[in-house]
């Protein structure tokens, strides 16, 4: 590991970072301002063909709008790209071709090729549809879709040709289904007969003049009327198209429907929404291979897939009296198409299979000319495999594949042999965790961020692709994201701190002290001095080993005196704040500053559930949600007792969307210990989240009701005696307004007081409005100051 530098002295001095304690009053009408005022985050950063400059876009202030902005590597003024200068940008993502000579990409929906040699640009579509998905094959030809139609172009050729068109119909040519009327009728009627074969001979003979004239579009590829395409994926060289197809008559659930109270119209509106956990069971994918050259669809057979006929849940099945699962489990292409790998000379597709249980994952290979899976990688989790560290991809031998994977507890890299199989060879390992892989340029070695030296001490690390030692390349410690310049020299990256949003930076390959570009930040923000959280480490004693947190608190403590203590609660679950990066709760950190002014700690943990941590950490929670997450807040509450002055009897806590969650579970489970809190667009019955979400965790209702008993806060209402604030945006589309809706119905029918329900007609589950976050936080300042001061 390399030497902590000094890096970013500047930026965090004028942060403030190196202050311990702010020198002025924060108010809640700052705070809570709409965050044009801090400035905005360097979101994206991509580089030119040549690599001499960068393009970043940036929010316009008080507008949606992103602008786009180049600045040269070199230093300078960035400039703003309008009009007509916008046209010979390049675009992020770029994917290059085998020999490293032209890039492609997707602007505004079209794609361009650049050639690297002379800089010279070729645009290939101009149209409304959007096109994804470009890919390179090994003869230089370019592919790539519009919707689920595929196109081909090549340098050599200069055209633009339509390479695949799947439908959702049936065959015109497909033999109607036996009928005794229709066959009585041909046999009697001659002119019937005669015009039926006149009819499919002209369909024959436009076939084979189709399939014989290059010049023609290909003929439609025809995957059935009672199916819906799900993805698709063409050989870059054109013959072989992959389909994956979903059944309409698969039930897709009953869908919500959310009423709208203020509205242009001034009429109440109805809004459709998404359906209820276990009600909507992920459709089971089918796969089909087409030989272009004849346009007939084969269907792939999955029922070699190690433990594909398995039942995971089998026990849950049977004490909940349902029947056994028969036959093959069903499975899904990891997010549709980009779970879709062809090599450059297609000869060999991978795959990526989930069950829709999400209990196993496999990684699969095809050999097109015989149309056969092979399973090349299976893991398996008893709760639910990581919805992150999916990605898969092919080195530049295109017979070997690299993947991710939590096979040893923790995220990391690895490689196999597509052809042969065999055991896998991990090229990184230990107790922490790689994210966002990616290939340099010249393929011969990986650049990722990685969390080695502290789970939320995140650099840039670079491994070479046959194996060997890992360096880090920054010692930063916020590092968020990064590109490499297209011939490999130099690496544009996000960076941040506690209280400086991503900024831009550029580094050398070989690593070094990286120089920063921007400074988007406001004057007024910048001047001022922060407090700067500590990271702290909680002692687990449920055995969960360590937990990590950020405490805010005086520069000095006041000998004798104790301090009320206000427990921060982060969202999603998988979600890490506990980093040196820049928070995605940074009002709420603003807010904890607001909160150590007026005289309390306080204290935000990384809970198990949390990103960052490996997997065991990750599935603590399988079918106990809140219950080790509240252990590890009690044991937070004993860490500032013994170590920060804190008063055991003066706890509050406070959290959004999953952290709304879990201010109930801690009210309604932990009475007496919470004197109060405030739970912001909280889920009260698990039963009524999504499922994509909720049945990795709690299974499905039917057939693990305990799980959802033992975890929604709405079966623990009665032990409510504290104060209680709840708040909840009405067009929520996420976590329903109906949730807190039912529970305020659950405590008046148990007449529980000491609880307040706050409505906000205009939000949705992430607020936009600035009105709506002041009057959210000065209710939560309220409700501490009457019940913790």
């Amino acid at each position: 590991m390399i030497r902590r530098l000094p890096a970013l002295l500047l930026l965090l001095a004028a942060s403030g970072a190196l202050h311990a304690q702010p020198a002025q009053p924060l108010t809640m009408e700052r705070i809570m301002a709409d965050p044009d005022w801090i400035g905005p985050p360097v979101e994206q950063a991509w580089w030119s063909w040549d690599g001499t400059r960068i393009y970043y876009p940036l929010k316009r202030e008080g507008s949606r709008v992103r602008d786009l902005y180049v600045q040269d590597i070199g230093g300078g003024q960035a400039q703003r790209l309008d009009g007509a200068a916008r046209a010979d940008a390049d675009a992020a993502d770029p994917v290059l071709d085998p020999q490293r000579t032209r890039m492609a990409f997707v602007r505004n929906g079209d794609v361009f090729v650049r050639d690297l040699r002379s800089g010279a640009l070729t645009q290939l579509t101009r149209s409304e549809a959007d096109e994804a998905s470009p890919r390179w094959g090994s003869d230089g030809a370019l592919v790539w879709r519009s919707g689920h139609d595929w196109f081909r172009w090549s340098a050599q050729g200069g055209t633009v040709a339509h390479a695949a068109a799947p439908k959702a119909e049936d065959d015109p040519a497909k033999p109607p289904k036996p009928d005794l009327l229709r066959e009585d009728q041909l046999r009697l009627v001659e002119t019937l007969r005669e015009e039926r074969a006149r009819r499919e001979a002209a369909r024959e003979q436009e076939a084979q003049w189709r399939r014989a004239d290059p010049t023609r579009a290909p003929a439609p590829v025809y995957l059935g009327k009672d199916v819906e395409i799900a993805a698709t994926s063409l050989s870059p060289d054109g013959r072989w198209l992959l389909a994956v197809t979903e059944r309409k008559q698969d039930e897709r659930g009953q869908a919500g429907k959310m009423p709208k109270y203020v509205t242009e119209s001034g009429y109440e509106e109805f809004e459709d929404v998404r359906t209820r956990v276990g009600r909507n069971l992920p459709r089971a994918q089918t796969l089909w291979l087409v030989d272009m050259r004849d346009g007939t669809p084969r269907e792939l057979d999955i029922a070699g897939l190690p433990g594909i006929s398995d039942d995971p849940l089998a026990a849950l099945r049977e004490a909940a009296e349902k029947e056994p699962l028969k036959g093959a489990r069903a499975v899904r292409v990891e997010d549709d198409a980009e779970g879709i790998r062809w090599n450059a000379d297609a000869s060999i597709a991978a795959l990526m299979l989930h069950s829709v249980d999400n209990k196993d994952r496999w990684l699969v290979t095809l050999d097109p000319a015989a149309a056969r899976l092979q399973s090349r990688h299976r893991l398996s989790d008893e709760a639910w495999i990581n919805w992150a560290y999916n990605e898969f991809g092919w080195l530049p031998d295109q017979r070997t594949l690299w993947f991710m994977s939590e096979d040893s507890g923790y995220a990391h890299l690895y490689t196999l042999d597509a052809a042969r199989g065999g055991r896998a060879r991990a090229l990184t390992s230990g107790r922490w965790e790689v994210s966002q892989p990616a290939l340099s340029p010249d393929g011969a070695r990986f650049h990722f961020t990685c969390n080695r030296a502290r789970p939320g001490d995140y650099e840039l690390c670079t491994v070479p692709v046959d194996g060997g030692e890992v360096r880090e390349l920054t010692a930063l410690g916020g590092v968020e994201g990064f590109a490499v310049s297209p011939d490999g020299s130099r690496i544009a990256l996000r960076h941040s701190s506690s209280y400086v949003p991503p900024q831009l930076a550029v580094l050398d390959a070989d690593g070094g002290q990286p120089r920063t570009l921007t400074d988007t930040r406001k004057a007024e923000y910048r001047d001022y001095d922060f407090l700067q959280p500590e990271t702290v480490q909680v002692p687990s004693t449920h055995g969960a080993g360590t937990i990590w947190g950020k405490y805010y608190g005086p520069k000095t403590m006041e000998p004798g005196r104790t301090y009320p203590v206000v427990l921060f609660v982060h969202g999603a679950g998988y979600l890490q704040n506990v980093s040196d990066r820049y928070p995605n709760y940074f009002r709420e950190q603003m807010f904890h500053n607001l909160l150590v002014q007026r005289g309390y700690i306080v204290l935000d943990l990384d809970f198990r559930a949390s990103e960052g941590y490996g997997r065991d950490w990750r599935t603590a929670i399988y079918r106990r949600m809140g219950e080790p997450e509240l252990q590890d807040y009690l044991d937070g509450i004993d860490w500032l007792v013994q170590h920060r002055q804190a008063d055991r009897d003066r706890v509050g806590i406070y959290g959004g969307s999953y952290g709304g969650f879990m201010a109930f579970m801690a009210l309604f489970r932990e009475p007496g210990t919470f004197k109060a809190g405030a739970a912001l667009r909280p889920v009260a019955d698990w039963t009524q989240y999504n499922h994509a979400y909720t049945s990795n965790i709690l299974n499905t209702p039917d057939i693990d009701p305990e799980a959802y008993r033992r975890s929604s806060p709405i079966e623990f209402a009665d032990g409510l005696q504290d104060h209680l604030l709840i708040a909840h945006g009405m067009i929520d589309d996420n976590v329903f307004y109906r949730d807190s809706v039912v529970l305020a119905q659950r405590l008046i029918e148990l007449r529980k007081d000491k609880w307040e329900l706050a409505s906000y007609p205009l939000e949705r589950h992430a607020y936009q409005q600035s009105d709506s976050w002041y009057d959210q936080y000065r209710r939560i300042l309220e409700l501490f100051e009457r019940t913790l001061k």
